[in-house]
This record gives C-alpha cells, structure tokens and sequence, in this order.
C-alpha cells in the first residue's frame, strides 16, 4: 500500500503575550482531551494560507492575518476511516487577530490563552498533542 502526504496548516495565535490554545474534544478518536494549536486539514487545490484561515475561523470564530512561517514539522499517523497511513507535513505560521473573543465549534471542549512559560509548563505536563510539543520546540 502507498504512503499518503498530507499538509495541515496551523496558526501560532498571540493576544496580549498570551497563546490560543484549544481542547480536543473528550470523545475524538485522535489525543482527546489533549491541547492543540488551532488549525486542520488543507484541501485539494486550497492554497495553505486560505486552508488555515478557513479552519481557524471554523475552530475559533476569529478572523486572523498571517505574519510569518514559524515552524515545520511532520506527524504521522493512521487515518481513522480508511486505516491508511497518512505522513502529514504541518506548517506552523505564526498569526494575529483583532479580539480574543473566542467562539469554539464541536471540535473542542474548551480554549485558553497561555503564557509561553505556561504553554512549557503544558509540555512538561504532557497536555499537548505531540505535533503542537513539536512545533513549540525551536
């Protein structure tokens, strides 16, 4: 069986020093109630940078602009569906918003916006979902 590339885009969002942080669902099949940097998928023939204001507007109701390229990191995993092993490419951005008046979907039992000393102490914690541990580590 091939091996499937996928790309997800994710947005390092910060409002007054603080980090967007969002709660996996208790119920998903993938790190339940583990903390996450907002973001998801990208589509076929979506350009990134649209995928991931989508997505984050989808996940936290905010509209938010994209600044600069901060990380890289792959995570890989199997597909829930289709049980086919799936490398994923995630692009890390670091992004700004206007509020932080948040709005989760059903993704997401609960958010929080964190110090980066907290988000370390997250880590340290073992909170976080593996690609967000990754993609805070520089």
């Amino acid at each position: 069986m091939s091996t499937m590339w996928g790309l997800t885009a994710r947005g390092i969002c910060e409002f007054n020093d603080k980090i967007l942080l969002l709660k996996i669902r208790s119920k998903s099949a993938h790190d339940a109630g583990k903390w996450e940097i907002p973001g998801g998928k990208v589509k076929k023939c979506e350009f990134f940078d649209e995928a991931l204001k989508r997505e984050y507007l989808e996940e936290t109701g905010l509209d938010i602009d994209i600044v600069s390229l901060y990380n890289v990191v792959r995570n890989d995993y199997t597909a829930c569906k289709t049980s086919e092993e799936v490398k994923s490419i995630q692009l890390i951005m670091k992004v700004t918003c206007e509020s932080d008046e948040v709005n989760i979907s059903r993704e997401h039992d609960d958010y929080g916006w964190f110090t980066i000393d907290e988000v370390n102490q997250m880590i340290e914690n073992g909170l976080l979902t593996p690609p967000a541990v990754n993609a805070f580590k520089k």
